[in-house]
């Protein structure tokens, strides 16, 4: 299959030309496309050398029918992928400025479109750049997160293009889709959620995301568009799934709610923080003094509740929680799944030796309204497999039923 390969210009332009050959090795023919900037990193005589192919540079080259060729490629591609992407690039794909050769191929193609994002870390956090992130994804734009590390501006934080290897894997995922779950959006939470006391301190809890990492990681193995929200973790991101990255209840809320309303089934895996300070959390740290420190704490979004509330008698999305407890988790468990209106609860007893958090196994039970399923000692990604087996037979009665 033919693969746009877009270069923009940042340090990772070099990774590109792994990229190139790494889609190569699966098989795949590969046309380059070089922003201006992009040659000032990486010399476009590399690429020819590497795709056996012109590299296109100029949207205005001489030639018969040169001025069109971005509608011709964007009809022969079989996806575009664009690595790095630079917050510049982003922006244009974002808000359809076609500008150059590449910027005009993504509003000419029909083929799917795969961002690999790298730039400083404060333009990655920048309330722009997260926009345009979030306008593309609405527009099923997927991404390779980026890693973090030592930058080429001599910080160390995230922003750092992903290994090529990544990358090759999430363009292979896309273009080579296989599962039941295929064409299926999933929405996934993971990891705990921190609640600031003040600029030093915070309310959280010992969960490393591991197990929603896993459960995302399987959905999109079997084929399923994946949105995964996580709070803070050390976890890479999976290949091919779209991150969205938290830190509290409110805003783990808020991505949710925002990407419930197009999916077809949501798993709260995240260990949501119960509570949260009433007055928010202090622009000071608070001074350690000898008596009592009195703070007033209320409840945080209940998620899985709002999601219940506003699903209502439709039937979708899906919904899955977790509980976790001490002891026999089943009861309590059984009356989550009663109150807050949702199809499956996972229940596991976190005081159990190698079921708690941060670690690599887990062990619990696979509650419905009319089922029971133990759920014995085991790997993460295998209770993951389990849990996605039982979301595929409740979505594939609920088409069957739809068609009826």
């Amino acid at each position: 299959m033919l693969i746009g390969l877009g270069v923009s210009g940042g340090i990772g332009a070099y990774k590109a030309v792994e990229v190139a050959r790494g889609l190569q090795k699966r098989g795949h023919d590969v046309a380059a496309i070089m922003t201006r900037s992009a040659r000032r990193f990486v010399g476009e005589v590399t690429f020819e050398a590497i795709t056996r192919r012109r590299v296109i540079t100029d949207q205005f080259a001489r030639g018969a029918n040169a001025d069109i060729e971005h509608i011709a490629l964007a009809t022969d591609i079989g996806l575009l992928l664009v690595a790095p992407a630079t917050a510049n690039l982003i922006g244009k794909f974002a808000n359809g400025i076609a500008d150059d050769f590449l910027t005009s191929l993504y509003l000419a193609t029909r083929a799917p479109v795969l961002l690999a994002p790298a730039m400083n870390t404060n333009m990655l956090e920048h309330p722009a750049v997260r926009h345009n992130l979030q306008t593309l994804a609405s527009r099923g734009v997927r991404f390779v997160d980026p890693g973090e590390g030592f930058l080429a501006c001599g910080w160390i934080g995230k922003g750092r293009l992903a290994e090529p290897e990544a990358i090759v894997e999430a363009a292979e995922r896309m273009l080579k889709p296989a599962g039941s779950l295929l064409g299926r959006r999933v929405v996934v939470s993971a990891g705990p959620t921190y609640e600031d006391i003040d600029p030093v301190r915070f309310i959280g809890n010992r969960s490393s995301g591991r197990m929603g990492y896993a459960i995302a990681a399987e959905a999109s193995r079997r084929g399923a568009h994946v949105v995964l929200v996580s709070g803070p973790t050390k976890l890479e991101a999976p290949a091919g799934v779209q991150i969205e990255r938290v830190r509290s209840a409110v805003e783990m809320s808020a991505a949710i709610m925002r990407h419930a309303s197009s999916a077809d089934a949501v798993v709260m895996a995240a260990a949501v923080a119960d509570y949260m300070p009433e007055r928010g959390p202090a622009s000071a740290k608070i001074a350690k003094s000898d008596g009592p420190l009195e703070m007033r704490l209320v409840r945080t979004p209940d998620i899985l509740a709002e999601l219940g509330r506003a699903r209502g008698a439709h039937g979708t999305p899906l919904l899955v929680g977790f509980a976790a407890e001490t002891g026999d988790p089943r009861p309590r468990a059984r009356r989550k799944l009663e109150s807050k209106q949702i199809d499956l609860i996972v229940a596991n007893d976190v005081s159990r030796e190698g079921a708690g958090f941060d670690t690599d196994t887990n062990a619990g039970f696979l509650l419905s309204a009319d089922r029971e399923v133990e759920l014995p000692m085991q790997m993460k990604s295998e209770m993951a497999s389990k849990i996605l087996d039982e979301i595929e037979r409740r979505l594939t009665r609920v088409a069957a039923a739809d068609v009826r």
